[in-house]
């Protein structure tokens, strides 16, 4: 039995530009998914969720079963849980050159599903590195994130970008451009607060959005190449430990997220909220149309302030996390 867990990640800037090859910068956070894999004497594949935001469930295919489980489950969900693991699984046996195995597979994560904090990448990641460790062998981080990307690029039907699942790997904050994936270093201390408003975005629908826009009219694409402008004026204050300015870009972001349309009432309400806290700066964190939104305070008035705002489900702080994918047992 082996069990591996990788970090979620909150976006200082560049989410939905990333597709487009413009740069971004993803940073880790304290909160993991966690998956644990026992290798099984058949071929099939048992897998448990747990603490995904949701009740929970249990499915098993593969072998001599069907290919798909019957439950009570809508069935999106189990199409997702099940085409990640899956993934991870298939690309772990391809790291290891063995062609079949079975495994019972148990996810537990503090990460909220589909809130842009990256828990499908951390998944991902985990997975892989527990299943090849429990087959004997140890791939780099480096590996990881090639081979999780690879996952979410065909689950998420050709649209992931590698930010996700290369700063999973790698923690810490990192700079991603298209291939060019790189770690950040010597990254000041970010206070971020982190608002969650209980839902969670089509990230398929959310870009097919973007595209649109994009295609549609120029301005939209202009509004794209701002945010990759954007980034690069981010790394600059970023490298200089200058809060102020990181914070003043973050509210440049959101507005530029918001006219492509991928806010919400409820993330705009919590940016506002975290605004009239005097926090540093505030913006949405991944595909949008819900979820998450991230914070610059080194007070608790934004933290305060956001429990008190109405469609805010839950407010916590959340750490840089300097360490990516690592073995728990």
């Amino acid at each position: 039995m082996t069990t591996s867990s990788a970090p979620g990640k909150v976006y200082l800037f560049g989410e939905h530009a990333v597709v487009y090859g413009e740069p971004a910068v993803p940073c880790a956070i304290e909160r993991r998914a966690q998956v644990t894999v026992e290798r099984r004497e058949d071929e099939q594949l048992r897998v448990r969720a747990n603490d995904l935001t949701l009740d929970g469930f249990t499915v098993t295919w593969g072998g001599e079963t069907d290919t798909r489980p019957d439950v009570d489950v809508p069935t999106p969900l189990v199409e997702a849980a099940t085409g990640y693991i899956d993934g991870a699984i298939e690309q772990a046996l391809d790291a290891v050159g063995e062609p079949t195995a079975g495994f019972d597979v148990t996810v537990e994560s503090d990460i909220p599903l589909g809130a842009g904090l990256g828990s499908s990448a951390a998944v991902v990641v985990a997975g892989i590195d527990a299943a090849t460790r429990e087959l004997g062998v140890e791939l780099s981080p480096e590996g990881l994130a090639d081979r999780a990307y690879q996952v979410e690029y065909d689950v998420q039907d050709g649209q992931a970008s590698r930010a996700d699942t290369f700063c999973s790997a790698m923690g810490g904050a990192v700079r991603v451009q298209g291939d060019d994936c790189r770690r950040i270093e010597d990254v000041p201390t970010l206070p971020f607060v982190v608002g969650y408003d209980g839902n969670t975005g089509d990230t398929g629908e959310l870009v097919a959005g973007v595209r649109e826009l994009k295609n549609t009219y120029g301005f939209a694409a202009d509004a794209v190449e701002s945010i990759g402008d954007l980034v690069r004026a981010g790394e600059v204050a970023l490298r200089d430990g200058d809060l102020e300015e990181l914070g003043r870009l973050m509210e440049f972001n959101h507005g530029l997220l918001s006219a492509l349309g991928v806010s919400a009432r409820s993330l705009d309400a919590m940016v506002w909220a975290a605004r009239e806290a005097d926090a540093l700066g505030a913006k949405l964190t991944g595909a949008g149309g819900g979820g998450c939104i991230v914070a610059l305070d080194r007070t608790e008035q934004t933290h305060t302030a956001l429990e008190y705002t109405p469609g805010c489900a839950d407010a916590f702080r959340a750490e840089l996390d300097t360490e990516g994918v690592r073995v728990e047992r």
